[in-house]
């Protein structure tokens, strides 16, 4: 990790709040898309990562985190009685300082490791951020988000072990059971290596032709990718180490570890834009691209620039190379940089089947941890984007499916559908059928005080 410097920024006095009893929150918002964020109490102890992998893959790897100190990365709020503070990157295009905050003798001592603005509002946490939000839209005059339409995912149901024959089974149980999806994504499992995405697995013989039989149906094609990452198994690890940004360690996961690509290497860009131009000549015009966190990293690259001016130039390159018609969705991306680079973002860790967290870390996948930083970044749904809530999953398998079905009914995100629908029984259709919608384009806020608090702690 390189050291940061802090400087304090503001001291709030909460003593009339402790003095009497009032309500008191610290609302720590996550570096990316599966860091929890949320609102906690003085005496709730704030989620932290539990070992390096996680720290990162899920939280922000260059920064510490410390007992005491509440911690936002780009953005943090304290709720009193009467008033509620924001603090916030003063420019989150270039640089999302990280925010801390710590109780000192009545007081709430602010520092920041960059350039933030501080705002004050005459109202509770939720009203808070949406002015915020609405203020940040109107200062960089942030295009309006559009509306997108219902889709299937075949993440949730056959993970990366996903075959061709999967998606001819769903396609066909979409039109049995007329369910109104209009888009097919084909998620991870499709290729051959992590880095690798124009070659297939042995169970898929051609992504085009696929393609084309989606868009026979009347629907789009949907494809994932996680474009910043090279698995160290992979050919383009192998053949081209000059194209990956140097020292940049993305974590382990598929069995390897994970290498970042650098979009400021000339072969390196091209290679990022000929793989956009390949998937949208081969019928693609969704594009889910994940694991984006890695294209933030520190290391060295071939240009010099700051990592998040790095991030934000590949993301450029892809949209270049999709089209301003195709839609864009980000994952595991960190959120503020991301703000007027995509149509639809992730705005929780992954859902899951239980209930519970892996050890209790709200960054692994859950229905509990998707349902706390989904309901903390509603506020974000359709002012920088439209929100993707994760994918709607109804199976009797999955624990609390109707809290989370609510859930995603309730977020004005997009809706998914990423159960085996070929093998659902009646009830789990039902609920289907119900719930597929466009997304909104209206606003929605959250409530710190409503089911489960809209805490990460409950």
């Amino acid at each position: 990790m390189s050291p940061s410097i802090f400087e304090d920024v503001a001291e709030v006095s909460v003593a009339s709040a402790i003095l009497g009893g009032g309500a008191q929150l610290v609302y720590e918002h996550g570096w990316q898309s599966w860091s929890p964020t949320g609102a906690y109490r003085l005496d709730d102890a704030p989620h932290r990562p539990a070992d390096r992998n996680r720290r990162v893959m899920c939280y922000r790897n260059d920064r510490s985190y410390e007992e005491g100190l509440w911690q936002g990365d780009g953005l943090l709020a304290v709720e009193l009685p009467d008033v509620t503070h924001v603090w916030a990157a003063a420019d989150p295009f270039a640089e999302a300082p990280t925010i801390n905050a710590r109780s000192l003798k009545g007081a709430m001592v602010v520092s920041a490791s960059g350039p933030v603005t501080h705002s004050s509002f005459e109202a509770g946490l939720p009203s808070a951020l949406d002015q915020w939000a609405e203020s940040l839209v109107e200062d960089h005059v942030l295009p309006p988000v559009g509306s997108h339409r219902a889709g299937w995912c075949s993440w949730y149901c056959y993970w990366n072990e996903v075959s061709e024959q999967d998606i001819v089974d769903n396609l066909a149980a979409i039109d049995r059971h007329d369910l109104d999806v209009q888009v097919v994504q084909i998620d991870d499992g499709y290729q051959a290596e992590i880095g690798d995405w124009l070659e297939l697995s042995d169970r898929f013989s051609s992504l085009p032709e696929l393609a084309q039989r989606i868009k026979d149906t009347g629907r789009r094609a949907g494809i994932w990718t996680a474009p910043l990452l090279v698995g160290s198994h992979s050919r383009v690890a192998r053949d081209h180490p000059d194209w990956l940004v140097q020292g940049a360690f993305a974590g382990h996961h598929w069995g390897q570890d994970l290498l970042v690509l650098d979009p400021t290497h000339p072969e390196g860009a091209e290679h990022l834009a000929h793989v956009f131009r390949t998937l949208v000549s081969w019928g693609f015009d969704y594009h889910k691209v994940d694991f984006l966190y890695g294209g933030a990293l520190q290391g060295g690259r071939h240009a010099d620039v700051s990592s998040i001016e790095a991030y934000r130039h590949a993301i450029e390159i892809i949209r270049y190379a999709i089209g301003p018609e195709a839609t864009l969705l980000g994952c595991g991306a960190p959120i503020l940089p991301s703000i007027g680079l995509f149509d639809i973002m992730r705005t929780s860790p992954d859902v899951g089947p239980c209930f519970e967290p892996r050890d209790g870390d709200m960054s692994q996948p859950s229905v509990r941890a998707a349902l706390a930083t989904g309901r903390a970044r509603a506020f974000m749904h359709a002012r920088f984007w439209a929100n993707d809530p994760d994918c709607l999953i109804v199976r009797p398998a999955v624990e609390r499916r109707g809290e989370w079905a609510e859930h995603v009914a309730s977020s004005g995100g997009i809706v998914v559908s990423s159960d085996p629908l070929a093998q659902l029984d009646n009830e789990s259709i039902a609920r289907i059928q119900g719930m597929l919608r466009d997304s909104t384009t209206e606003p929605v806020s959250w409530d710190p005080n409503g089911p489960d608090q809209g805490r990460i702690i409950g």
